[in-house]
This record gives C-alpha cells, structure tokens and sequence, in this order.
C-alpha cells in the first residue's frame, strides 16, 4: 500500500500567500473527512519553550482552526506538560508561556486545554499491547476528543535524530510519568538529603513500592514498576529525572505512545507538518539555533509514518547550510551529521511495523 503525501513549497504570490496554500493543503488531504459537525477536535501544537522561537507561527494555527470551525467542528489547541522543568512542566506555566509565545486566544481563535492537566496527573491507561508497554498513559483530554489533528514543526532532535509527526504524538501527549517511562529503563532511588519525608510520593505510587524509614521515602526495588508517578510528584526533586535509555529504544517506546494516542481515532485523525526552520535540536530547548537547510513547505497527510519520511527525504534532498552546526553543505543525512549516535530510522521502521502506517508514499504537490 502506497500512502498519499500532499505538498506545498514556500512559493508565494499576490492572491496565493503561504496562509492560503495552507489551506488548500488541508483540503487536498481531505482532513476536512475526519470532522463532523460538534467534533471536540484536539490540534496537537508544540508551544515553544520560553526563548525558542523555531515553533510553528500562530496565524498558521490560526486557519487551521478556522478550517475546522468551518466543517462545524469546535478545535482546542493541546499539548502535555513537560517531564524537565522548564517553562511548560504544569499546566500554569505552560498555558503562560504558549500565550508568550503568541498562542492567545486573540491570535489563534480557540482555547488551550493541557492534555494531561494542571500537574501531568490527568491520563488514561491506554493498552496497546507492544514491546516495552503493555499499556501507556495518554493526556485525557485528547483521549477525550473526538478528532485530532498533529501540527507539527519538523526538526533535528538531540534523543531520536528528528523529530516529526511521530515524537509529536508520542512524546508529547505522553503524561509527565509517561515520558519519564519513555527517558528512562532505570527504576528511581530517593535522595535521603533532599527529601523532607512529606509522602507525596507514597500517596501516588501504584506499586505500593515505597515506605518510609527514618522520616525518610524508601522505594523497594523489588516493587517497583518504573511508572516514574513519584519522579514528577516530589515537589523537592528528590526523586531525580532519569534519562539512561538507548536510542533505539526510546524511538520504539515513543512510537508505541503515539499507538496509544490514534487507538480509537482511526478516520478521525490528521497530520500536518511545517519544514521550516529546520533546527538541529528539539524545540524543547530554550534557544533555536541556525537552520540547517533553507525553509522547504508544508506537507499533510492521513498517514504519519509516509509524512515523517516524506519530509526526511525532502530535507535530505536540500542543501545543506554551511552556518548552521552541518557547517558545510554537500551533507545527505543531516541527522547523522548532528547526531552521529543515533539511528533515525528506527522510529519509522517500528512505526511501519507496528501499524501506524507505511513509508511507502506518493509526494503529491500542489
């Protein structure tokens, strides 16, 4: 089965300027299909981190709102909050940095809901039945949706070589203690000098893993299920953040997340990605450094596994900037270039076997 890939290029005229190829982009791929008149409709959007600016710009949110208000559908824009902390690790600051960012209620003509809510402790368990997971835990709020639309930036990523469509999904509508289950093979240990023996921990721990001892949290290895629930809880930071995984192995964890995130929205899912400001790194992080190739398009589709190769070969196709960290322009795989240590394909290999699409795909441009 070949999947169809819609395109645009950054090309613009009078009469045809980039917000309207975006629209006709959106109706080319017929994700107008996967909305019906009183759709609760989730548009998954990477916020930004405060001082990043690589996100995708608001007045292009802005007609994608309106696209789906137009079908009868009522769009939310939605994320989850953060495992690291930052400008986004709850729902307060998340919703004040997304408003910084230029995502008001003014500027895109809808609300922000976060996924997972105001601490991350708003999810479903999810069964997906895959390698790492047998279940995973998804902000309720886009479980809760009765479409969903991905609008994703495209760009190198730092743990997984790029992220698209797929990390977008996966990693960020993971609950905060489900992306630590995707950082992390490491089971958490307590800091008997930081922690205050408040029990916070103890109250959300499924496992009943830990007890106190000493006026101190003890967590008992043997119990443990590694479901980072006490990780995100500690409001001292005495259960610390782990990141030791493979990067393989975080790819496939982030595509059997992104499995838990379309269960039950088959039909009533869509995909659109921008490859502009093709940055090496995440826009997680508080800075955007150089693109490493010039703006290309926008791409949408049905299936986010052909999209996500679709815009991998198009960035490979692209010469390369030799003032971004590539620092030379005859490079093919920019990914490797950046991030020597990681094996990019895995995610979409995985993603292909797992059912979430095919990396077979027709580039259709507009």
């Amino acid at each position: 089965m070949v999947a169809e890939v819609y395109f645009t290029d950054m090309r613009a005229r009078q009469g045809l300027n980039m917000l309207d190829k975006l629209e006709r982009l959106f109706d080319a791929a017929g994700l107008e299909e996967i909305i019906s008149p009183g759709d609760l409709v989730a548009l998954k959007v990477h916020f930004g981190e405060r001082g990043n600016t690589g996100y995708v710009r608001p007045q292009f949110v802005r007609r994608i709102v309106d696209k789906v208000k137009a079908r009868g559908g009522k769009p939310f824009l939605t994320d989850a909050n953060t495992l690291y902390v930052g400008s986004r690790a709850n729902a307060v600051d998340h919703i004040q940095t997304a408003i910084e960012n230029g995502f008001d209620f003014a500027v895109v003509g809808a609300p922000i809901v976060i996924a997972d809510g105001l601490t991350g402790k708003d999810y479903r368990h999810v069964e997906i039945n895959g390698k790492h997971f047998r279940e995973v835990k998804i902000g309720t709020a886009v479980l809760d949706a009765d479409a969903l639309i991905a609008i994703t930036h495209f760009k190198g990523h730092e743990m997984t070589g790029f992220g698209g469509t797929l990390k977008n999904l996966g990693m960020g509508l993971g609950s905060r203690s489900g992306k630590q289950q995707m950082h992390s093979d490491v089971k958490p240990q307590v800091d008997p000098e930081k922690c205050i023996g408040c029990e916070k921990c103890q109250e959300w721990c499924p496992g009943a893993a830990i007890y106190t001892e000493g006026g101190k949290s003890v967590i008992a290895k043997d119990k443990c299920i590694g479901c980072g629930e006490c990780t995100v809880t500690c409001p001292v930071r005495a259960i610390a953040i782990r990141w030791e995984t493979k990067p393989d192995v975080i790819q496939e964890k982030i595509v059997e997340y992104t499995m838990g995130v379309l269960k039950g929205k088959e039909g009533k899912a869509g995909f659109i990605t921008f490859l502009t400001n093709v940055t090496p790194d995440c826009d997680c992080c508080s800075w955007s450094d150089a693109p490493v190739v010039a703006d290309i398009g926008i791409l949408a589709s049905k299936d986010p596994v052909a999209l996500d190769q679709a815009c991998v070969d198009l960035v490979f196709k692209a010469r390369g900037n030799p003032a971004s960290a590539l620092g030379r322009d005859d490079v093919e795989d920019k990914f490797r270039a950046l991030h020597p240590d990681i094996d990019w394909r895995v995610q979409l290999e995985y993603g292909e076997k797992m059912g979430l699409g095919t990396r077979e795909y027709r580039l259709i441009k507009l």
